[in-house]
């Protein structure tokens, strides 16, 4: 059992579920009709949420375990249903308790993008397919109007960007950094956060990334891309999506391919402001990663999940990246040169590898 650093609370471990928890789960599924049906689990992720396949010989479904109150499923059941609602392939729902946090959900198979990289798949084709899914929601949204879900504004973003200073700092630095260090890093951020929104707000899914894409065999055009991870959906700048995608955390995407992707969307949004839109792609690559920085800390930390580690030099070299390509970045630059030098962030990736080795 782990402590939550902020409250104290208790956390569920990552592991088997309690024998209450167990006994929840059969309740459900004997109401849903899948009693005695063999399970299988599958990978987790950075959540509490776990997952298992339940396969008949006739029916295959996923369960999902989301134990409240770490885990809601109800936005995942309204995001899906928006999803579906807007031609897009979230996973259909068979069976829901919304009180105790499980699902029965379509199972899309085993095709997820990250895999099929893995095997050697060709990239260009399954990239453009999750550009393409990003042109069809961005203009499906633009023809049916905004649904009911929170802001992406600017004090989400800059919330968000203080996880580096909150949780990877610390880590880094063996120690708190002095409050008036901590405020000088979000008034940097504050000033240049309004220059990543954009005109026309859109739909963002948040997590948009290869681990959280399914290449569906026998569908047409983008219902081909099956989405997962999306219940924290909100409304937000077009820009996010994509950086999401192309500035993965977790695997190097070619130049050329990042580009060609950029220029494929773009292509189908013409009376967009190119500059005005790569510009706020920068400072959300430089405010996503910097958020990302403290996620995998915390996931370390906190949450005993140290898988997430060996990406953190990847992280830097995003955020170095963006900082060179955007000079409205420049404060955000000379804050991290100042508190978070080159040494040490090649050190910590060093041992981050190190230890994971």
């Amino acid at each position: 059992m782990t402590l939550d650093a902020n409250t104290g609370a208790k956390l569920m471990p990552a592991g088997s579920p309690t024998a209450e928890r167990e006994a929840m789960m059969a309740g459900f599924l004997a109401t849903a009709g899948w009693t005695g049906v063999p399970s299988a689990s599958l990978a987790a992720d950075a959540s509490f949420r776990r997952y298992y396949r339940l396969t008949d010989g006739r029916r295959r479904v996923v369960l999902m375990d989301a134990p409240p109150p770490l885990e809601d499923v109800r936005p995942y059941i309204a995001v899906a249903a928006i999803l579906r609602r807007l031609g897009l392939s979230a996973p259909q729902i068979w069976a829901e308790d919304r009180e105790h946090g499980f699902l029965l959900i379509e199972d899309f198979g085993d095709d997820r993008y990250t895999r099929l990289l893995a095997r050697g798949a060709d990239e260009a084709p399954l990239y453009a397919l999750a550009v393409d899914t990003l042109i069809a929601l961005h203009r499906a949204i633009a023809a049916s109007g905004l649904p009911p879900l929170p802001p992406y504004d600017k004090a989400r973003l800059l919330d968000e960007a203080a996880l580096l200073v909150d949780w990877y700092a610390p880590s880094a630095l063996g120690g708190s950094l002095r409050p008036a260090v901590r405020e000088d890093y979000l008034a940097r951020w504050r000033a240049i956060l309004p220059d990543a929104m954009l005109p026309d707000t859109t739909l963002v899914l948040r997590d948009y990334h290869v681990d959280n894409l399914m290449l569906l065999r026998g569908r047409e055009g983008v219902a081909r891309c099956g989405l997962l991870d999306f219940q924290d959906a909100v409304l937000g700048p077009a820009s996010y999506d994509l950086v999401s995608l192309l500035e993965d955390a977790r695997r190097d995407v070619p130049a050329d391919l990042r580009a060609a992707m950029v220029e494929r969307y773009l292509a189908a949004f013409p009376g967009l402001d190119r500059a005005r839109f790569l510009r706020s792609g920068a400072i959300l690559s430089a405010q996503r990663n910097c958020k990302i920085l403290g996620v995998f800390t915390r996931l370390w930390r906190r949450d005993s999940k140290p898988a997430y580690l060996p990406h953190i030099a990847r992280v830097w070299r995003l955020i170095e990246e963006a900082v060179r390509r955007e000079r409205g970045l420049t404060s955000i630059a000379e804050w991290l040169d100042r508190h978070l030098p080159q040494r040490v962030r090649r050190s910590r990736a060093q041992a981050h590898e190190t230890s994971m080795a």
